[in-house]
């Protein structure tokens, strides 16, 4: 609508009553009336952080000093759309493992708590109290006993104490994650799992060589679109890596040099990235890194998607004939004893 020349508060109304959220149209009624009163375009969106990111917000400043809003919006729109990709194939890549993890977790418990008790008094009447059980067995109803009892808290099933104390650990690490030491101690752990970091990285470079090539084609300096971006990629470390980076460049060195000092960034980046401030095509250059580290972790999700589903069923019927060698193995074998 902007291209076509449709005025900036006439084209946010027709965006709000296109909208089906609720809540959407209501950000969108705010900046429309702000936008009526005189107020810019990217201040407006500036009011609404929790829509509207740093990035989205400094490259529509960019674009309306620059008098290019409809450029800007449309290299936005294509931002959004292969960052969300991104998003829908981690999410839907992590669903199943999710899933089965914790119907396992489930299932493994119950039997614990209701069916081995239970079978633990069969095989006791089948063999009596000092009948030998196989070392397997006697695990799982050791572990049994040591759930339905109470041992270390008097009148709380150990199960219940452990759940309460996970719970408790649970909420205050979430906590203690929330805040920035913790957020980067998590982060930098995060960056130290080995199949988790390969993706981490991957998304991170690409989101930064994105954005930023999106923040210097919209005329932003270089310092302030180091600023945004970091703030944007999602891990703290990294983001104090381009932090860094940015004080370098406040000293006159160029950008691939404290990029090519990092312990993330392959050089690759570097390179194109000298590359790029040699033929001043920096934002051309990392829209082309971009490209092949979208490219590189969609083909990493869809090969681990493919790989986890058999995993999981391998482990999940490991799981199902470990307990049912337990149990039925030693209920055969005493009941050939009492026979004969």
């Amino acid at each position: 609508m902007v291209s076509a020349g449709v005025p900036l508060a006439r084209s946010l109304a027709a965006l709000q009553g296109d909208s089906e959220s609720p809540y959407m149209r209501e950000v969108l009624g705010g900046v429309t009336k702000d936008v009526e009163s005189g107020i810019s375009l990217g201040d407006a969106f500036a009011k609404y952080p929790e829509v509207f990111s740093s990035v989205y917000v400094n490259m529509v400043r960019a674009g309306e000093e620059g008098g290019i809003l409809d450029q800007i919006l449309a290299r936005l729109a294509t931002q959004v759309e292969q960052d969300a990709s991104i998003r829908k194939k981690i999410k839907s890549a992590m669903a199943y493992p999710v899933v089965i993890m914790c119907v396992t977790i489930i299932a493994f418990f119950g039997i614990m708590l209701f069916i081995v008790p239970k079978l633990g008094g069969i095989l006791t009447s089948l063999g009596g109290p000092n009948a030998k059980l196989p070392i397997y067995t006697q695990v799982l109803l050791n572990f049994s006993n040591f759930c339905t009892h109470a041992t270390i808290v008097p009148h709380i099933p150990n199960l219940i104490l452990f759940t309460i104390v996970f719970a408790v650990a649970a909420i205050y690490g979430l906590r203690y994650i929330r805040t920035p030491e913790g957020m980067y101690k998590f982060h930098g752990l995060l960056l130290r799992v080995p199949i988790v970091k390969v993706i981490i990285l991957k998304v991170a470079i690409a989101r930064f060589s994105r954005t930023f090539a999106s923040l210097m084609g919209a005329g932003v300096s270089v310092l302030d679109a180091l600023e945004v971006t970091g703030a944007a990629l999602g891990n703290k470390v990294i983001e104090k890596e381009l932090k860094d980076a940015a004080a370098a460049v406040q000293n006159g060195k160029p950008l691939s040099e404290p990029i090519s000092q990092s312990p993330h960034f392959p050089p690759i980046v570097a390179q194109m990235l000298l590359v790029g401030e040699e033929t001043g095509q920096i934002d051309t250059v990392l829209t082309k890194i971009a490209d092949f580290y979208e490219e590189e972790v969609e083909v990493l999700i869809d090969g681990l998607a493919s790989v986890i589903e058999p995993v999981m069923i391998i482990f999940l019927g490991a799981g199902v004939g470990l307990i049912a060698a337990s149990v039925m193995g030693p209920i055969a074998n005493l009941s050939k004893t009492a026979g004969g």
